[in-house]
């Protein structure tokens, strides 16, 4: 059974920097392509960013683009998620995902964390 659980969150002003980890068990994490996904509320699920299973590609939704940089570790099985220079528009509950193939759509992820809230104040 695959469990993916999410650490990292929390509390910082506009223009800081948070760094998110997500610990993967019970499956080949060097299989799955892993991603990252956010949900404010009243809002539907955004893509925020992916990465392939070896780590050699990656994809970054728009808004994100510059900002944020997804990596892995393979030999630990942890994804992370380096957010810099937030803003108050990415508050959101983040979670993340594995799944097949890399993709944008929540619908290739098979696997999910529970998600761990970011909150960016003015």
């Amino acid at each position: 059974q695959v469990q993916l659980v999410e650490s990292g969150g929390g509390l910082v002003q506009a223009g800081g920097s948070l760094r998110l980890s997500c610990a993967v068990s019970g499956g080949t994490f060097g299989n799955y392509a892993m991603a990252w996904f956010r949900q404010a509320p009243g809002k539907e699920r955004e893509f925020v960013a992916a990465i392939t299973g070896s780590g050699g590609a990656t994809i970054y939704g728009d808004s994100v683009k510059g900002r944020f940089t997804v990596s892995r570790d393979n030999a630990r099985s942890r994804l992370f998620l380096q957010m810099n220079n937030l803003k108050p528009e990415d508050t959101a509950v983040y979670a993340c995902a594995a799944g097949g193939f890399i993709d944008t759509r929540d619908a290739v992820y098979a696997y999910w964390g529970q998600g761990t809230q970011v909150t960016v104040s003015s």
